[in-house]
């Protein structure tokens, strides 16, 4: 009797155990590790996190273009939850990003199952001890509901899957300095609120195949602050690199290969633009670790890896959360100092012909012509090898620019100052209209890409620096640079950034010529121009020997004449943006 009580007893304790597991397994747990959830699933779930503990904190902080929430967990021990009380209580805050690309959706089971094993079942509670977690579990939440199995042609898994890009058939993960899409202004908002110390952004890569399962990027080739870069690379990176080869996922730095597809040519490595999540924190002054899991690893895999760097990540920032507190604080406040200015300031790289030789785990291949498209067909085998190979490392600046102590932008510019708030950056307004000497620029050989890139047609040019008198007039924008976003401000405002405001297009209008003379008024014109300027009529002559094209164009040479008269506009192709050197003239403008 007492051994049926007892058989009794433990069948019970067994019977709550499976169904309080089963409670709360995620939808990628029932399906066999092979499917994730809906959207509404996803909420769903996350709601009932929510409900369940009073660790999490469910809300939404914005609205996609169809509607949807746009999902934020907050996961605090002591149920801190806003940016206050959270930083009152000197924890680090994590913001771990997901389905930013909704086919890579690796992020969104990890980062369920993650949250659910410290809030729920207790596994890893002592992560909370001084982090605080911001979990998106889908960013791009339209694109998400655009569900197929066929939306990912180089991806094993899962069985079904988001969309790339917005309903706007915008790439969010190329939208964070510009800033187009309200999904990202609604992210900027948060992302500025909170100011999380320590940024994850979870993707699935494309190209070629190998032997690791995640890779990884990290801004340390010289666009973040110099002490931040030296924690990220031989602090953090150190410890990441380590513990994931001990939980069997060695992982490799995400590199491009110098020929697609062909990593016996050599591998080289990419600093991000601020277009990108980690280009973004970095000139924010926050370090952000992107992860790139390989798309032709089973989807179970790839989610699990995704979950120990989880663990590894919030296990470092809880023992270095001080340390990581105050080098941000450090980057802050050089940011905004003289020293920073004072200096020449590297807006764009490239990488350089320097190299070192690194191991690389790949697998055999070899390379065919191809007799249907004649190009190279690449045929991976499964048969495992390490690669010796040169890694391109070092990237170099290939433009520096002289930083101001203010920039000023005229109030027209609506586009751009609206903006500016959303990226944190403080602003003063001119009460009534002042004349002051700039700095700025005059464009030349100007040219726009041919198809539209993310909504937009990009502009490349070349400028001469100009100095002026210029009359700004009531309402218009004063930027001091004496703030934590001057990294920030100079991407935006400096045209030669690779993902400034004038490259995007915000200002493509300075570029139009609104006036015209008639060809009858100019013909006599012209004439009397080159009687009566020997130096025009040279000039002229020169220009016809060195382009054909103008030579024989007589609407290009009637308006060539029309541009060194005093009818001509002034302000065409000239920067409404001017660069402010003298602080004396800052503190006349803030009254």
């Amino acid at each position: 009797m007492m051994k049926q009580i007892l058989s009794l007893c433990l069948l019970f304790i067994f019977s709550v155990g499976f169904s309080q597991d089963s409670e709360w397994q995620t939808y990628y747990e029932k399906s066999g590790f092979k499917e994730t959830p809906r959207y509404k699933q996803t909420v769903e779930y996350c709601k009932k996190l929510a409900d369940a503990s009073p660790w999490i904190k469910y809300i939404s902080f914005g609205v996609s273009p169809q509607g949807r929430e746009l999902p934020l967990l907050i996961v605090d021990r002591n149920g801190n939850f806003t940016p206050l009380k959270v930083h009152r209580s000197g924890n680090a805050v994590l913001l771990i990003e997901a389905g930013i690309h909704p086919g890579e959706i690796d992020g969104k089971d990890a980062g369920l199952m993650f949250i659910r094993d410290i809030a729920i079942h207790k596994k890893y509670e002592d992560l909370l001890d001084h982090v605080t977690i911001l979990f998106i579990p889908i960013f791009n939440v339209d694109g998400h509901e655009r569900f197929s199995a066929y939306n990912r042609i180089n991806q094993n898994g899962p069985k079904e899957m988001g969309w790339r890009t917005t309903a706007q058939n915008l790439n969010l993960n190329r939208d964070f300095l510009k800033a187009d899409t309200p999904e990202m202004k609604a992210w900027l908002k948060m992302f500025n609120k909170w100011l999380p110390d320590f940024f994850v952004d979870i993707h699935a890569t494309d190209g070629a195949d190998f032997q690791y399962v995640m890779t990884y990027g990290l801004e340390t080739f010289g666009n973040m602050d110099d002490g931040l870069t030296a924690w990220a690379e031989l602090e953090y990176l150190k410890v990441m690199e380590e513990d994931m080869e001990k939980a069997g996922y060695p992982i490799f730095p995400y590199v491009a290969f110098r020929r697609w597809h062909d990593p016996k040519s050599g591998l080289r490595s990419m600093l991000s633009t601020p277009r990108l999540s980690q280009g973004y924190s970095a000139i924010q002054n926050r370090i952000g670790f992107l992860i790139e899991n390989h798309m032709l690893k089973d989807y179970k895999t790839r989610v699990s890896a995704t979950y120990e760097a989880l663990i590894i990540t919030c296990k470092f920032l809880n023992k270095e959360y001080e340390k990581l507190i105050m080098l941000n604080k450090i980057a802050d406040e050089y940011s905004a100092g003289s020293e920073f200015r004072s200096k020449k300031f590297p807006i764009d790289f490239r990488a350089s012909n320097d190299s070192i030789m690194v191991d690389f785990k790949g697998f055999e291949y070899e390379v065919e012509r191809s007799n249907l498209s004649g190009g190279n067909w690449f045929k991976y085998s499964d048969k495992p090898v390490d690669f010796k190979l040169p890694y391109f490392n070092n990237q170099n600046p290939v433009v520096e620019v002289d930083l101001p102590e203010a920039y000023i932008i005229p109030p027209e510019w609506i586009d751009v100052i609206e903006r500016l708030e959303l990226h944190g950056i403080k602003y003063s307004q001119l009460d009534e209209p002042v004349v002051i000497p700039v700095k700025t620029y005059k464009f030349k050989n100007v040219s726009w890409r041919q198809l539209p890139y993310e909504g937009r047609h990009p502009v490349s040019f070349d400028y001469d620096e100009i100095i002026e008198e210029r009359e700004f007039s009531a309402g218009s924008v004063v930027i001091d640079m004496n703030q934590r976003t001057a990294r920030v401000i100079a991407h935006i405002l400096e045209p030669k950034a690779p993902d400034s405001y004038l490259y995007w297009g915000f200002f493509d209008a300075i570029f139009e010529q609104k006036e015209y003379a008639e060809s009858y008024v100019m013909e006599s014109l012209a004439r009397k121009m080159l009687a009566e300027d020997p130096e025009l009529k040279k000039e002229f002559e020169q220009k016809k020997t060195n382009n054909p094209d103008f030579a024989n164009n007589f609407w290009a040479i009637l308006n060539w004449f029309y541009s060194k008269t005093p009818y001509w506009d002034q302000k065409k192709n000239v920067y409404p943006v001017g660069k402010i050197y003298d602080r004396e003239v800052i503190k006349r403008l803030n009254g």
